[in-house]
């Protein structure tokens, strides 16, 4: 049990402590640097590099294209897809790693609504909540432009009441990206089902973060990203699950070649690949999938250590902390959490409000090697937001303290008003 406001030697106490500790050695974090921004992209696993080189430099530049063979180019998509699997409570074969997040969320959204419409064709809105993650919603709305539905937007506390009988699909984000806030995937999804209504889950900020049970929650269809805790690097390829009673029913809409059954048969008619291999489109990055593939062994290391059971309670524990000193340490600057206090209803991250300054006090902190990152408000008092993501494979309690302690230090300095950290980059 920590002290009401905990010391730096409390903190180095539970690092030396910690079971999981081995496995920060598995990254290359760099020195000086406080990375709490794992939730946007993870930090690099010291085995990519040699293993892309190998793939650079062996498997394309000598073998060439006898690679798709010799080399397992070609079932490589299954293999990582297999391995995401594992985080998300799916099982073998039913997970497949291609394309992006946006394009696997438009690829099983048309699938759900022809499911959903073919036989109770009056069901024509897409549910979802207003904080959703943007690009979700943009890909809805660039749907129902194609087809006969609508996006309906409510706020979180009405979500049950919206599940009428006119609603498809339920699109919902797991974990929030501003907030960190976490459904209960079980419970929303009975609720939707009770209605006749599908849903569709983006685990982007959940998987390699908090532990999911797709089939248990009785899930649908699931996607999510492989750059974030997954450490698969900057646009590593994403993943999509469908649950097996879906899989087989209707095509996906962009009908690659890929995603065929016999993709070197060249017919000239379509005939798509049984189960979740049809949810692949046209030819996949095997060197970001080989990247995204070292990524995803940190998690089979972490399997000796509790697995990702281990890993929540090690999330928990590092968030709770930094709120706990954001509190204590912090009070009288300004600062709200927006992140929920519950454990059963938080992420792996922390997002703290400020009336003014959040973008500055962010560039503040990266320059004395604290990273996190900046999301801007909705409209709502105290709305803008400072994010802290906390990758429980590679940070301890001493990073904790730390990072709190040199926003106390800005906060205290002033340094944060300097010109020079209110101009806005591109990336935030």
């Amino acid at each position: 049990m920590l002290n009401l406001t905990p010391t730096l030697h409390d903190c180095e106490l539970l690092d030396q402590q910690d079971p999981l500790r081995p496995l920060r050695d598995l990254f290359e974090v760099p020195a000086g640097v406080i990375y709490l921004d794992g939730n946007s992209l993870g930090v690099l696993p010291k085995t990519v590099p040699a293993r892309v080189a190998q793939a650079v430099t062996h498997e394309w530049g000598q073998d060439l294209i006898r690679s798709w063979n010799t080399a397992g180019w070609f079932l490589l998509p299954q293999r990582v897809g297999d391995k995401i699997a594992r985080l998300i409570g799916a099982r073998p074969g039913e997970v497949i790693a291609a394309d992006s997040t946006s394009v696997n969320l438009f690829k099983v959204l048309t699938a759900a609504l022809r499911i959903a419409t073919a036989d109770h064709p009056h069901k024509t809105k897409i549910l979802s909540e207003r904080s959703n993650f943007p690009t979700d919603l943009y890909i809805v709305e660039a749907l129902c432009q194609e087809r006969a539905c609508s996006l309906q937007l409510v706020d979180t506390q009405d979500l049950a009441a919206a599940m009428q009988d006119d609603v498809a699909v339920l699109l919902l984000t797991h974990v929030n990206y501003r907030t960190g806030a976490m459904h209960d995937m079980q419970a929303l999804t009975a609720q939707a089902h009770a209605m006749g209504i599908l849903t569709v889950w983006d685990l982007a900020h959940s998987a390699g973060a908090v532990p999911v049970d797709l089939h248990g929650s009785g899930a649908d269809f699931a996607v999510g990203c492989g750059y974030k805790y997954l450490n698969g690097g900057p646009g590593a390829p994403a993943f999509v699950w469908v649950h097996p009673q879906h899989t087989d029913r209707f095509w996906q809409p962009l009908a690659g070649w890929w995603g065929h059954a016999a993709p070197f048969a060249f017919t000239p008619d379509y005939r798509p690949a049984p189960g979740i291999a049809r949810y692949q489109c046209g030819t996949q990055p095997i060197l970001s999938l080989t990247a995204l593939d070292c990524g995803l062994d940190a998690f089979l290391h972490a399997e000796a250590f509790g697995g990702m059971a281990a890993l929540r309670q090690k999330s928990l524990a590092l968030t709770g902390l930094f709120m706990q000193l954001v509190r204590t340490r912090l009070h009288g600057h300004g600062f709200g959490i927006a992140t929920p206090t519950e454990e059963a209803q938080r992420g792996s991250q922390v997002s703290l409000t400020r009336a003014e300054g959040a973008y500055a006090i962010v560039q503040a902190l990266i320059d004395r090697g604290v990273i996190g990152d900046f999301r801007a408000g909705d409209g709502g008092p105290h709305a803008d937001i400072l994010r802290f993501g906390f990758t429980p494979l590679y940070l301890g309690y001493a990073d904790v303290w730390q990072a709190a302690e040199q926003l106390r230090q800005v906060m205290h300095s002033g340094e944060w008003q300097d010109p020079r950290y209110g101009h806005k980059n591109s990336v935030t």
